[in-house]
């Protein structure tokens, strides 16, 4: 999917699309936060990002200024052999020249649009300072002790996209 206007273009699209250069311009963007250095991020990318997860991309005059990954994993409800996909909501950026300009609030609205197209259920991990900012973006939090990441280990909260319900319900969530 494509949004644009004369001053911005919104795109999302899977990571077998990706143009090597795309991938080098978001591994140079998440290093001004994460400064693990440009190798470090592509070895990353490489081992852990998929062919059909999304990347939303946001530029502004063809120089990449956001970024997010979702990435397309599966959970299952604990005592049900059924395996479901979800897309995890991973790794939201803005390019340091141009925070504090609210752009946040148009990629998350983006992203937003690409999780209700999906059809997927969507989840997130993050800090204490960050649920606010997700609860403006129609996410809300998870009782912690209602799921588990079984191969991350989790000290923080999740947030969900589509409310879905979990009345005694226990989510396990598996990076596969």
């Amino acid at each position: 999917m494509i949004s644009k206007n004369n001053n911005f273009l919104l795109k999302s699209i899977t990571t077998s699309k990706l143009s090597i250069n795309e991938i080098k311009q978001i591994c140079s963007l998440k290093n001004q936060y994460w400064k693990f250095g440009i190798n470090s991020h592509l070895g990353w990318f490489e081992n852990n990002v998929k062919k059909f997860d999304l990347h939303n991309l946001f530029y502004i005059k063809s120089k990449l200024v956001g970024y997010t990954l979702l990435r397309k994993r599966t959970y299952r409800i604990k005592n049900l052999k059924n395996n479901n996909h979800y897309l995890y909501f991973d790794t939201l950026i803005i390019d340091k020249k141009f925070r504090g300009m609210k752009l946040s609030y148009l990629l998350m609205s983006f992203n937003n649009t690409i999780i209700k197209l999906s059809g997927f259920f969507s989840f997130l991990i993050c800090s204490n300072k960050s649920i606010d900012f997700y609860k403006k973006h129609n996410w809300v939090k998870l009782n912690n002790k209602s799921f588990s990441v079984e191969d991350h280990p989790f000290y923080s909260n999740g947030m969900t996209f589509k409310k879905k319900k979990t009345k005694k319900k226990i989510f396990y969530f598996i990076n596969k």
